[in-house]
């Protein structure tokens, strides 16, 4: 691809109109700005992908950057531009998958007995959190990207690299799944 033409890095300015596709080639040959670029697109959801494995969203964080810097380090591996973001996504739940291992551990060896807590102390948000720690990985990511983060179902499609199709089936099972799951927190018959 010669430079000014239609496709290369100079023709398109890299604004947040460039298509994916044309920043993993920058990126690839070199261009620091179009990985920085990438990443700006892909960061919330990443970190919504690693919240949804670790519940914690400074971990979360903390994975979404380890992500980024092996991405940037594997980038020459990467056999199609316009998988960026399915293999992005799944970097990063690998990240987050090893620092949950990492933490389990951790506390095992730290745990101590839990203190009691009074039913009328607690609030709907440790009863919501532990209602998504139930789900299955792939529901409280689906959960998480749609409502967490607001992305469309497209986007999250580019991000899971999966149909709109599949990711209504996804959401739709995993709203059913939380709702049992918050009845069974008390709140009562739910609506998602």
């Amino acid at each position: 691809m010669e430079c000014g033409e239609p496709g290369s890095l100079e023709w398109h300015e890299l604004t947040h109109e460039t298509p994916d596709n044309v920043l993993v080639a920058g990126a690839m040959a070199g261009n620091g700005d179009s990985f920085t670029e990438l990443c700006r697109r892909y960061y919330p959801a990443m970190v919504a992908v690693a919240q949804a494995i670790l519940g914690d969203r400074h971990l979360a964080e903390d994975a979404a950057q380890q992500a980024l810097a092996k991405a940037a380090r594997n980038l020459h591996r990467l056999r199609k531009a316009g998988q960026f973001g399915s293999w992005l996504a799944a970097i990063c739940r690998n990240a987050a998958h090893d620092m949950a291992r990492v933490n389990r551990r951790l506390r095992k060896s730290q745990e101590k007995p839990a203190e009691a807590v009074e039913p009328e102390q607690d609030d709907a948000g440790p009863a919501v959190r532990r209602a998504l720690d139930r789900l299955e990985p792939q529901a409280r990511e689906v959960i998480y990207l749609r409502f967490y983060d607001g992305l469309s179902y497209e986007r999250i499609g580019e991000v899971l690299g999966i149909s709109e199709q599949a990711i209504n089936g996804r959401l739709r099972r995993a709203k059913k799944e939380l709702a049992k799951h918050l009845r069974r927190e008390g709140f009562g018959e739910v609506q998602l």
